[in-house]
């Protein structure tokens, strides 16, 4: 949570006027406690975890939208295909681990119970443009391309591109989402 692009995100999104809680999953926190390098832990753990988060908000009206880089963007987009939420942020979706296209991670993505966008960067090694666009999607999840983008929605400095102008080019889709349901 305590990332450059963590923070930066989370700045962002608080300039619209978001309450933003940034967490860690148990296994980062073991990291940083020991300074040693872990595995994630096991997909239920994680969905326990973040719903166990989710399930402490506060119910005084408010939309509750679920965001999360790469991994816990997969765990958001999970709890809002389960119901758990209505709306979940993705930026740089895990379609596949690295280097294996066949091990796809879309089953839920097919027919969520609530909106998923998804910022993708169009050369990300875990889901590009041309791989991601053979997919089977539902209708709710709404695909967001950043040209040259890499999973940390980073392009090659010769593309014309930056980091930056990406994340402004996210923040202003999720102004436009924030505007909708209020």
């Amino acid at each position: 949570m305590e990332s450059a692009f963590m923070a930066d995100m989370a700045g962002r999104l608080g300039r619209l006027g978001l309450e933003v809680q940034r967490f860690d999953f148990p296994y980062m926190q073991l990291r940083v406690e020991t300074g040693r390098k872990r595995p994630p832990d096991r997909l239920p753990v994680l969905l326990e975890y973040f719903s166990g988060l989710v399930a402490k908000q506060p119910n005084d009206g408010l939309p509750l939208w679920l965001a999360g880089k790469s991994m816990g963007g997969r765990i958001a987009s999970m709890l809002v295909a389960e119901g758990v939420a209505k709306e979940a942020w993705v930026l740089g979706y895990p379609f596949h681990p690295r280097g294996k296209p066949e091990a796809l991670r879309t089953e839920h993505l097919q027919q969520p119970k609530g909106r998923i966008d998804i910022f993708q960067g169009t050369r990300d090694p875990m889901g590009n443009q041309s791989e991601v666009g053979g997919y089977s999607l539902g209708t709710d999840v709404h695909l967001h391309w950043l040209e040259d983008g890499d999973h940390d929605l980073k392009p090659r400095q010769r593309s014309g591109f930056t980091q930056a102008s990406h994340l402004d080019a996210v923040i202003k889709v999720l102004e436009a989402r924030v505007s909708a349901t209020a």
